[in-house]
């Protein structure tokens, strides 16, 4: 079961003068439009960006630092959308408890909440809501919610990145086949909210390493559209402009053609 978003009964509150942009369920046209938007860049596995930045990631860091304004995405739609349709746990425990703490919380606002646990996959987050719930929202509550959630993310990091270690250890030994390994390290930075400047160095590192397999580097050149576009061009021109060797001879004319294929305003 999932939260589905129907705009149609919030145009037709908007219409109303006396709303001022602000939906008297206590939601923003804005924040629907957002949670639209993060339905559609699920759909196409896109990750999620800070607003206004394209080149920070979305971590759950910056859902949990209370003293961050994320904008729109305070808004309770898009937050709980991230609870609910985001693959990675650490990403949707951190939008539910971050809705948790609401200072302005209406009859909807405290409904929606209630049934993150029981739309969301993740079963840390039924673990959150439930807490925060039966307790009625007590303040005490939420703050070790909060707490254990930041253990949490912690924790799930170092998991991810020791299994990125590990497939890489793999694939040198021939143990993991090198789909499988770029196929993996894509999902595991992403599950792992890699930072951008980590991910960046990491596939720097593996299309000018003497030791990956051309075959394999050019698996990552594939995949390459699912970075942000932002560190997917640094990656290009880093790229294009180190040093020839016959290792990089091939990558770099097909990253030649991947960089006419951006559209101007982008490559810019």
């Amino acid at each position: 079961m999932t939260i589905e978003v129907n705009s149609e009964p919030f145009k037709i509150a908007r219409d109303n003068p006396k709303n001022n942009n602000k939906l008297n369920l206590g939601f923003t046209q804005e924040g629907l439009n957002m949670a639209l938007d993060l339905k559609e860049k699920y759909k196409q596995k896109q990750p999620l960006i800070v607003p206004d930045d394209d080149r920070k990631l979305l971590m759950p860091e910056h859902l949990l630092n209370m003293d961050i304004d994320l904008e729109v995405l305070e808004d309770p739609l898009p937050l709980a959308m991230v609870a609910t349709r985001d693959p990675d746990s650490p990403m949707s425990v951190s939008a539910a408890v971050r809705m948790s703490v609401m200072s302005k919380r209406t009859p909807l606002i405290t409904e929606v909440f209630s049934m993150l646990g029981q739309t969301s996959k993740h079963t840390v987050v039924k673990q959150c809501v439930d807490l925060v719930t039966e307790s009625a929202f007590n303040p005490k509550i939420i703050g070790r919610v909060h707490n254990n959630a930041k253990q949490f993310v912690s924790r799930s990091r170092k998991r991810y990145t020791e299994a990125l270690k590990e497939n890489l250890r793999q694939l040198i030994d021939g143990s993991l086949s090198p789909r499988t390994f770029v196929a993996e390290f894509f999902e595991l930075s992403e599950a792992g909210n890699l930072r951008m400047d980590i991910r960046k160095r990491l596939i720097l590192g593996l299309l000018n390493s003497d030791t990956i397999r051309p075959s394999i580097k050019f698996l990552f050149l594939e995949n390459i559209e699912l970075l942000p576009s932002e560190m997917r061009i640094e990656i290009i021109n880093d790229t294009m402009n180190a040093p020839d060797k016959p290792c990089l001879d091939a990558i770099k004319q097909e990253l030649a053609w991947i960089r006419l294929e951006i559209p101007p305003m982008v490559a810019n």
